[in-house]
């Protein structure tokens, strides 16, 4: 089992190089693979090598660990919940920092991008607090159907709070840029406080991995292991908010990632969460430098916004994962 993973990992590795090199060639301005691996390796200045530096390999490098750390989160939310429908955009969590994002811009003009991240934790947590509290409150509780209407639910409240706070302090604009789902603009000081916050979440994730896989088959079976399923359960949820969180505070809303892409590893690599979230972590990666290339090509030198992109591509495997009942590569 163990060689044919690292053998599958090697291949998604090579996949992911060959992805990075093409969305850092292909764009609206002219380069090529030379001027890439200048920009890369050596210190020479042209119009092609600082547009790489400067514009597009902070582009690439955000999109790399957001859609990462969507996936990762996906993926732990989908083994904690035992629920196949989980996704951090459709159960609260992106709604949720998305609001508290138009907030914090509203009523602190001076917050830094630092104080901007840490709203949108707090945001993510309360958004999942709100879905899961109203499914616990339900009869019959936390059925996967329940918690997407939920989400659904909730993430449009949110959603209608951050456009009404927009539309009031005449903030609309600013909001809609956060919001849109994009990565135009991102810079290496944003980079600096996002990347390490999704590097820990995702290292944590993987830490306990071998307890999520236990988690995702019987919360008895855990107990029954000398698991202390209360204390996993709660720094697993922290490692949802904190890569949900980050990738919001970068890119805006961003759903299906988190749903799409552990299915999709599962059918790779089977129901192992040791061999699930690195794989979903550079699946992800790949997957989020696909949309943004295709997202700056297809009707270049305009944008299409990423999030159109991945919404087109999520929802017809959101209804079938649905249709089939989550077990939609079984």
């Amino acid at each position: 089992m163990r060689n044919p993973f690292i053998y599958k990992m090697a291949a998604s590795l090579v996949v992911f190089i060959g992805m990075f090199i093409i969305a850092c060639t292909f764009g609206a301005a002219e380069t090529t693979v030379k001027d890439v691996w200048l920009a890369l390796t050596t210190h020479v200045k042209n119009d092609a090598t600082l547009m790489l530096r400067e514009i597009r390999f902070p582009r690439e490098v955000a999109a790399i660990f957001v859609g990462a750390g969507l996936a990762v989160s996906g993926a732990v939310m989908q083994g904690l919940t035992r629920n196949p429908l989980a996704d951090p955009g459709l159960l609260g969590l992106t709604a949720g920092a998305n609001a508290a994002l138009a907030v914090t811009i509203a009523f602190i003009p001076s917050a830094n991008y630092l104080s901007i991240t840490f709203a949108c934790f707090i945001g993510a947590a309360a958004g999942t607090i709100l879905v899961f509290g109203i499914g616990a409150v339900t009869k019959g509780g936390f059925s996967p159907l329940r918690i997407v209407l939920a989400g659904a639910a909730v993430s449009a409240f949110l959603y209608a709070v951050a456009e009404g706070v927009g539309i009031y302090f005449k903030l609309s604009k600013n909001v809609s840029m956060w919001t849109a789902g994009g990565l135009i603009g991102t810079s290496w000081s944003q980079l600096t406080v996002v990347v390490p916050v999704i590097t820990i979440g995702i290292l944590i994730a993987l830490l306990l991995s071998r307890q999520l896989t236990i988690l995702s088959l019987s919360e008895e079976v855990a107990v029954g292991l000398g698991q202390k399923i209360t204390q996993i359960k709660a720094i697993l949820f922290m490692v949802i908010v904190l890569l949900a969180g980050a990738s919001v505070a970068l890119v805006g809303n961003m759903a299906f990632i988190g749903l799409m892409v552990p299915h999709l590893v599962r059918a790779i690599v089977g129901t192992d969460y040791r061999l699930i979230l690195p794989m979903s972590a550079v699946s992800g990666a790949v997957f989020m430098l696909i949309a943004d290339t295709v997202g700056r090509t297809i009707h270049a030198p305009y944008e299409t916004p990423v999030a159109a992109i991945v919404a087109v591509m999520g929802l017809p495997f959101f209804l079938m994962v649905v249709r089939k009942g989550g077990s939609v590569f079984s």
